[in-house]
Formats: C-alpha cells, structure tokens, sequence
C-alpha cells in the first residue's frame, strides 16, 4: 500500500448534492435536553418573555430559545467565553442539531451573543432561572428546608497592573517611584522601582485606595491557590437533600461571608416562594467563615432559622456581658454543630456544595470571567447556574448529567464487561484443572 499525499492543489466544488452533506444524528445527552425544553415549551416562554425587549418590524434577530441553548452549551462544554461559544457551534454538527440550524445555515455570531446580553436586563435571565427551578421542583427536586452556604473568587477580567489610586489617579509602577524618591533612593529604571518595591514593609494593597480602570466593580481579593488578582466572590445556596442550587449571588470579593449571607438568603426565599408560597429555608449549614455571634441570634429570633455554623476558635474564652439571648443562641448553635446530626450536615454541605463548585467553575470553565461589571458577571453566573440544575434533573431522569458524563459511562460499560470476561475465563480455567484432577 502506498503512502497517501495530501492534494494541495484540490479544487472545491461548486455545487453540492443534497444527499452529500454530512449530516449528523445528534449526540444522545442533547436530543435528551431538547426533549425536556420542547415538553416544557421552553421557546415560547423565552420569546414572549424577550418579546419587549425589541420593537416590531425589521430584520429578525435570533430566537431567544437559541440564544439560552448556546448559554446552556457554555457550561456543558465547559466554554468561558462568547467567542468560544460561538466557535463551537460552528463547528459541530451535533450542536447544530441541537439549536434547530441546517449545515447550509450560519450560526450565531459571538458579536450577536453580546448584543444580547446587554438588551436584556438581569431581570430576564432570572425569570429564566425561577423557570428552571419550576421545572426541576415540577420532577420533585426541590425541598429547600435545609441550605448549604458557600463562596468563592472569580478571578476578575482585569490586570493588577490596570490599578490606579483613586485619590492620585496614578498607576502602582510611578507610585512606587514616587514613594522612591521620597525614600531618596534611585528610581530611574524600572529594575530600580522593583527593587525598592520588594524590601520596603508593610506592602498592602487596599481597595479603598485602589481600583481598576479596565473592571472598576473587580477587587482585590486573594484567590484559592494564594496569588493575588482582581476578582469577584461568587456565593451559592443549595438544597442539601437534591444538590440543586436555590439562588447564585455575584457580590464585591472584598466583602465577608458574613455581610453577603442574608443577602443570599433572601434570593433563596424568593426564589423558593416562586415555587411554592409555603416553602422556606429552615435550616442552614455554612463553614467556620460564617460564624458570627449577631448573625446567629437574628437568623434564629426573626428568620426562625436554625444556623450550623461551626466557630473559628472553639476554645476562646468569651464575655457576654449581661447579653443572655446571644448567649443563649451562641450555645445552641455549638450543640447542633458538635452533634451528629449537625456533624451529618457539614459532612453533606462540604460534599454537595463544593462539587456544585467544582462543576461551576472548574468543568464549566467560569474561575476567570472573561465579561466586565457586576451586571454582566451576574448574568453569565446565572445562565449556568441554571444549566447546573438542568444538569441534575437530567441525572435524575436519565441517569447522565451531561455530555462528557455519557462517554463516562460507556468507558464504565466496556471495563465492567472486560472484569467480567476476565473473570468468567478464570473459573473456566479453575473448573478444566479440578476435572483433569
């Protein structure tokens, strides 16, 4: 057989038969998703829920119901950006298939996937998300009594050497000069200012001084792996008993978990009363970052909530003062964490809260939002957080929760079947040298 050579002077042919265009069956977790946004009449909800964000006549734009397919393929193809979205479609027939477009038709582009995103106000893509939570609560998936509460950085669209004062509006590198030559030490080259920079103390980079002119809504925030970047603080509750997420909050990473934690309880509240108007959050289980002495008494005396916060430092001595209520509320809450059925439910909340991160950020591609400004962030958070809990109901109904997971079970198939092969030749070989004995 000879070696095949590539023809680099092949003419394209002008005209193409039907029957000759490649076609594709459409991957199996796809059709799946689209059977339950089609039983659901995902795309008429969409269009009449965009319909008065444009004005009658004109050329049309693309439908809504295709413009949240794409949002929903960036997080199950794990696609950070709108131009990769958009790329990706392009290119794969099973995509195609899933958005409703022919090989003969064009894809939407990236710069449409942005026109989008600013016509519609945050508003919209959470009327979207309320509508997916309907959907999962309608399969019996949402119980919303006890809530899992966690956050983490996204690391910001922006450069730390896009930082300016803001009393001084000048960047780090000629304050760092300035600082020099009041020092009275050489600050001519750039390797001079690094060298001043690196032996001076007390190096703090505070966000009431600085702030960034490409992304002023990021702060400087440290991030999981100890670097230092521009970021935002993404926060979640979820529903312990299902995994689903009940309300997904993009708030200022210079914030506390114990600022931002009522604010994430409302959204929860809400988002539950579109469910059901009787359904509410009874219990909530956080990390040690939460625990906070007023925090615990107003969640417990006005909320009606019973907190799991376990302490930071549980043998400090600490001085009440006469305060016999939040000592009472401070006690209460160490006997639910340090019993079993508390210890349960951090085991349950670490497991469950931290693998809805992880398909967030790490499989879906978010830990660096590629988009600016609080709105924006908010609304991309949004899109897959909503693409997160279609992902459970899939599992739920299916048993795949998305597309990677199916080729995941088929590799499970084949070495079940090799382990069982492996086996069956081993007791045929034991039971030939029992006979021949």
């Amino acid at each position: 057989m000879a070696l095949g050579r590539k023809n680099r002077s092949k003419q394209k042919a002008m005209w193409v038969l039907c029957q000759d265009v490649a076609r594709s069956p459409g991957h199996p977790f796809y059709k799946k998703l689209n059977q339950v946004l089609c039983e659901s009449d995902f795309d008429t909800f969409s269009e009449d829920l965009c319909a008065p964000y444009f004005r009658d006549g004109g050329r049309p734009s693309i439908p809504p119901g295709v413009y949240f397919r794409m949002l929903l393929i960036g997080y199950f193809e794990g696609l950070s950006s709108e131009r990769a979205i958009a790329w990706r479609c392009q290119d794969s027939l099973s995509l195609r298939e899933f958005l409703g477009y022919d090989v003969t038709e064009d894809t939407p582009d990236h710069s449409s996937l942005s026109v989008w995103r600013h016509r519609l106000d945050e508003e919209v893509f959470q009327k979207v998300f309320d509508w997916v939570l309907g959907l999962v609560n309608a399969h019996g998936l949402v119980d919303g009594k006890t809530l899992g509460v966690d956050s983490t950085t996204l690391e910001a669209n922006a450069a730390m050497k896009s930082i300016v004062r803001k009393d001084t509006e000048e960047g780090y590198d000629a304050y760092i000069g300035r600082l020099a030559k009041e020092a009275g030490e050489p600050h001519a080259t750039r390797e001079d200012r690094v060298r001043f920079d690196r032996k001076r103390k007390d190096k703090k980079l505070s966000n009431r001084e600085w702030e960034s002119t490409t992304d002023p809504d990021a702060r400087i925030a440290k991030m999981k792996n100890g670097e230092t970047h521009m970021a935002y603080k993404a926060e979640n509750a979820v529903d312990l008993k299902s995994a689903i997420i009940v309300a997904g909050r993009i708030t200022p990473a210079d914030q506390g978990d114990t600022r931002t934690l009522r604010d994430t309880l409302d959204a929860a509240r809400e988002n539950l009363r579109t469910v059901s108007e009787d359904r509410r959050p009874l219990r909530v289980v956080t990390d040690k970052g939460y625990h906070d002495t007023d925090l615990i008494v107003e969640l417990n005396r006005k909320e009606k909530i019973a907190t799991y916060f376990p302490e930071r430092n549980p043998e400090q001595w600490r001085f009440w003062n006469g305060d016999k209520e939040a000592c009472r509320a401070f006690h209460a809450n160490r006997a639910r964490c340090r019993g079993s059925h508390g210890k349960a439910l951090g085991r349950k909340r670490a497991n469950l809260v931290e693998r809805a991160f992880a398909h967030l950020l790490e499989t879906a591609g978010l830990r660096r939002v590629y988009l600016r400004g609080f709105v924006h962030v908010q609304k991309r958070y949004l899109a897959h957080v909503l693409a997160y809990n279609l992902g459970v109901l899939m599992r739920a109904l299916f048993g795949v929760g998305t597309p990677r997971s199916l080729q995941d079970w088929r590799l499970w198939a084949l070495f079940y079947v090799y382990c069982l092969s492996i086996l069956c030749l081993w007791l045929q070989n034991g039971l030939e040298d029992d006979a021949n004995q």
